[in-house]
């Protein structure tokens, strides 16, 4: 059972990761994000996820470059976007995304989307920075279980994890059987389906029981589902509560009730049906 907000995760090449951090989609205002990132490494937090698309690679770099906790002890995650996919695009897109960080190395990065036609080779792009040890994982967003089985076919490395959309809506199963037998760690973007199941009457019914919020118990179902989480918050006080999940923990019963909202109910793009 995870119990505090630094514990960690252990991928299959051994590099460690927390399985709660501070996911910054959106967070493209200077002065807002700097704040939210500042108080989540204040306040425990030590993984942040941005992106390439997200155009906040740089505010993250500025903070983590002043923060008072020492690098080593921080995560970082940042992904190659669409149009800059392919093996000497990523290695640009790479170099871009080092500088806009101002880092010597990226702990994960990860291919956003599997573009058909590119991933494979955006893949091989991502095998020779693991290789230079420029980046100490790498892994994987939005992919489905026969985009998985196509790297195993033509790469090298696997994937270190999976970051997908998931939430009680959208269990994703199958693929997270998939991953647990290949040894590939699942992340969860959108942990709480962008909202939309904070009145969810399951839900609210087991907030009055453990005396939680609707968003704790939600968070709380994927760490005891083994699933690393990225909840996205500019709010001193939201990024708290994302964090105070750790003096609780949900019955079999009540994980199985979770277990029955779900619809494959998809809330994000779907990978199959991407407009690349």
């Amino acid at each position: 059972m995870v119990k505090s907000l630094q514990e960690t995760k252990t991928f299959h090449n051994d590099v460690k990761m927390p399985y709660v951090g501070l996911g910054v989609y959106k967070l493209e205002e200077r002065e807002e994000a700097s704040k939210a990132i500042e108080f989540a490494i204040d306040y425990g937090y030590r993984s942040i996820d941005t992106a390439a698309m997200y155009q906040n690679e740089h505010i993250v770099g500025e903070v983590i470059n002043h923060s008072s906790v020492p690098r080593k002890d921080l995560f970082i995650t940042t992904k190659v976007w669409n149009d800059n996919q392919g093996y000497d695009s990523t290695l640009r897109a790479f170099e871009k995304s080092l500088k806009q960080l101002n880092l010597e190395y990226i702990d994960l990065y990860l291919v956003h989307w599997p573009v058909k036609q590119k991933y494979v080779e955006t893949w091989k792009a991502f095998e020779r920075l693991y290789d230079e040890k420029l980046v100490r994982a790498i892994g994987v967003s939005n992919f489905q279980i026969h985009h998985l089985e196509d790297i195993a076919t033509h790469g090298n490395e696997k994937p270190v994890i999976n970051q997908v959309e998931l939430h009680p809506r959208l269990a994703q199963e199958e693929l997270r059987q998939y991953c647990q037998e290949q040894h590939i760690a699942v992340e969860a973007w959108s942990p709480i389906g962008r909202g939309r199941l904070l009145d969810e009457p399951t839900i609210n019914h087991l907030a009055d029981k453990y005396g939680k919020t609707p968003a704790q118990i939600i968070l709380r179902w994927h760490l005891q589902n083994d699933i690393i989480i990225i909840p996205k918050s500019v709010r001193e006080e939201r990024i708290k509560e994302n964090a105070d999940l750790f003096d609780f923990e949900l019955s079999l019963h009540d994980m199985n009730d979770i277990n029955a909202l779900n619809k494959n109910e998809r809330f994000g793009a779907d990978p199959d049906h991407f407009d690349f």
